[in-house]
């Protein structure tokens, strides 16, 4: 026997809220939405130093915790992957290197 309170009582959720449809094929035909301008602005977007000492902005907030890929022009062997987060009040960057299998070969 289930004992409950008087007015504290959790409302049934409706039949229809666990009925959803299957995404359809027009779904799939569509491409994938444009990422907003501030995501655009990540770690590996910036230009490589040769100066060990050269030291790059502290990121936006809004890149933290989100995972990146490298943008090339030409098809490269490898492609980056980067993750940064904060430490207390430093910025860590975790930088994966991995090799592309290209589709036939």
């Amino acid at each position: 026997e289930e004992v409950s309170v008087v007015g504290f009582e959790a409302p049934k959720s409706p039949e229809a809220s666990y009925n959803s449809a299957f995404p359809g094929h027009e779904d799939e035909a569509r491409d994938p939405p444009l990422v907003p301008p501030h995501l655009q602005h990540t770690l590996l977007s910036f230009p490589a130093s040769k100066d060990a000492s050269g030291s790059i902005p502290a990121p936006q907030n809004v890149i933290l915790n989100h995972l990146y890929i490298e943008n090339r022009d030409s098809p490269q062997p490898v492609v980056a992957l980067g993750l940064t987060h904060r430490f207390r009040s430093k910025f860590v960057t975790v930088v994966l290197y991995k090799p592309i299998q290209r589709r036939g070969s």
